[in-house]
């Protein structure tokens, strides 16, 4: 193989993953010639799809075509963030390597400061996560919720030009992707600490043929193999509960003493179901 083609999606978060994924193949492989594919999924075409509830588009809604791209041999690996894809793969495709895993926190992008004790009684956030929405209306009931799609810029723009949106639920690591700048003036942003993150999230998968021994051995080479144990911990889970992406389920699974320690609940909207606070070996 001359040139390994990475499938992306188009969004700014997806292009620095994707371009991340290649600085750390290029380091491992200083003769590799990279091309970047970019592939619009469901979920960018359709911006009116609830991510809130289960459903037919529920399950792939940003990897879908991607996945169908390295089927069809369009490209030699997808690069994703690792909470949009789905535990169940189509037959033939892996998860080839996961990148050393991010800040997995969930952080309040607000026009209040004090984080979400500061927000006025009766606010409004917006966030298309259940496992978000129910987390923080268990801390904060008195709170509204509305939904909001699009990239981060789109999202917070929506926030600054919206009276009735007060804040706004970001993942903490595409803010560190792609930069504080992008935060606008007069939007303080900190970190919720008392929320479990969804599977995955934080982590970069770089998905492939599973016959493809060439992909697999580059892949091998960036493969951060204690991430990788943790989302496995967390994606088990969410695989044996049934769940997709929409599923309220948080979970964090960190490497203690050798061991994996995976914490999770699911947050239903009657009230917080623990589910696995327990060391694996």
């Amino acid at each position: 193989m001359t040139t390994l083609i990475l499938g992306t999606r188009g969004s700014d978060l997806a292009l620095v993953q994707t371009r991340e994924t290649a600085a750390r193949l290029r380091a491992a492989h200083p003769h590799l010639a990279i091309e970047e594919r970019i592939i619009k999924t469901t979920g960018d075409k359709r911006l009116d799809v609830s991510l809130t509830a289960p459903g037919p588009l529920d399950k792939g809604l940003f990897t879908k075509e991607l996945e169908e791209a390295l089927l069809r041999g369009e490209i030699h690996a997808a690069v994703h963030s690792l909470k949009d894809l789905p535990t169940t793969q189509p037959p033939g495709l892996v998860v080839g390597a996961v990148l050393e895993r991010a800040d997995t926190a969930d952080a309040l992008a607000s026009k209040h400061s004090g984080g979400w004790r500061g927000l006025p009684e009766g606010a409004t956030v917006a966030t298309c996560s259940l496992r978000r929405k129910n987390q923080l209306a268990h801390l904060r009931p008195d709170l509204a919720f509305v939904e909001i799609r699009g990239n981060m810029a789109t999202r917070l723009r929506k926030l600054v030009e919206t009276p009735e949106i007060d804040a706004l639920i970001l993942a903490r690591a595409a803010i560190d992707r792609l930069g504080a700048a992008l935060i606008p003036a007069g939007i303080d942003v900190s970190v919720i600490e008392e929320m479990l993150p969804a599977p995955g999230q934080g982590a970069i998968g770089i998905e492939c043929l599973e016959s493809d021994q060439t992909t697999l051995a580059l892949l091998a080479a960036i493969n951060h193999h204690e991430t990788e144990l943790c989302v496995n911990a967390e994606r088990n889970l969410l695989t044996e509960l049934g769940g997709g992406c929409s599923m309220p389920l948080g979970a964090r699974a960190t490497m203690e003493n050798g061991k994996v320690v995976l914490v999770a609940a699911l947050f239903e909207e009657s009230g917080v179901r623990w589910i696995h606070p327990a060391a694996l070996t």
